[in-house]
């Protein structure tokens, strides 16, 4: 352990235990944001209304102390509404350029599957480049940036299924589902007590981080050594996607460097400066089950995306030390 691993992990530490001040049973979350956030990727929340999805970002923005904007994702949404516009000033008799919400360091597109696509596409290149280009004006956005987005399940009225290219912009797919027992009784205790998740300051949130320290840690991240091994653990891992039968879509090549990246993140928060081939089985349902597309026969068979991974980790040798 040096002593940049050794900061990731304090910070992670400091970070996880203020969105735990919000959200309950949140360790699943926490992860799959932290792996997005300090991997300079973005994280998509999918979970059925109320699991505490918005919340838990909410509860990140906080914790974080940088500038954050909400966009409720609606059908009637302009890619406008999402990037900006040029606004003309009859004084001047010229267009001056207005940022739109997602120039801010953390973004919440909430509901994003309650708009049509060519909102969704909006934010690509945001994600992808971190700017956005407003009547051919390039504009930077704000580092660190994270898109955090949340989505009912596709199944629900109202929902539009995200392109693959968009789904492929996010870094990792976290599954928001039910606390158990003991964590929604604990829930129902904190609210009894006095929490009101409308006012997160009185909770006991407040930032514990900047943005030079963040900005620090994914430097830390991308110097965390990856053996020739684990590269090759993570590849076999990819590229038995592309030849399983049970899926008609395997994962990218940006899959492949996503979860190298997301392996050195997951060592990093571990305190580590070495990633191992645990670390890649421990992020890859939230980096590859997203991409992946399962043939229609084997999801009346009862087969998911999670269930073909989990498969592939099962079957693919794991190399030795």
């Amino acid at each position: 352990m040096n002593d940049s691993s050794s900061a990731v992990r304090d910070l992670a530490t400091r970070i996880r235990s203020a969105v735990g001040t919000a959200v309950v049973g949140s360790d699943r979350i926490s992860f799959g944001l932290l792996v997005a956030l300090f991997s300079r990727g973005h994280a998509l929340i999918e979970g059925v209304p109320g699991t505490g999805k918005t919340l838990a970002v909410r509860a990140l923005a906080a914790a974080l102390g940088l500038p954050f904007r909400r966009i409720q994702f609606t059908p009637d949404l302009m890619p406008s509404d999402v990037v900006g516009t040029s606004v003309f000033n009859p004084q001047s008799a010229t267009f001056s350029v207005r940022p739109g919400p997602i120039n801010a360091n953390v973004v919440l597109a909430d509901e994003i599957n309650r708009t049509p696509p060519k909102t969704q596409a909006a934010l690509l290149e945001a994600m992808e480049e971190g700017r956005v280009t407003i009547d051919g004006t390039p504009i930077a956005l704000p580092q660190p940036f994270i898109v955090c987005a949340t989505q009912n399940p596709i199944e629900y009225e109202g929902t539009y299924p995200l392109p693959e290219a968009q789904l492929d912009r996010f870094a990792v797919k976290i599954s928001a589902g039910y606390p158990a027992a003991d964590q929604e009784l604990d829930l129902l205790a904190r609210v009894a007590a006095g929490f009101d998740s409308r006012a997160l300051d009185l909770a006991g949130i407040s930032a514990v981080t900047d943005a030079k320290e963040i900005i620090a840690a994914q430097a830390a991240v991308r110097r965390v050594l990856v053996a020739s091994e684990v590269r090759g653990y993570a590849y076999a891992v990819v590229t038995a996607t592309r030849a399983h039968p049970r899926l008609a879509l395997g994962a990218s090549p940006r899959a492949a460097v996503t979860l190298l990246v997301a392996s050195q993140a997951a060592a990093a928060i571990d305190g580590r400066d070495y990633a191992t081939p645990d670390d890649v089985k421990d992020v890859a349902e939230l980096v590859l089950a997203h991409r992946l597309i399962v043939q229609p026969e084997a999801e009346i068979e009862g087969a998911t995306a999670g269930s073909v991974v989990s498969e592939i980790l099962a079957s693919v040798p794991v190399p030795r030390e």
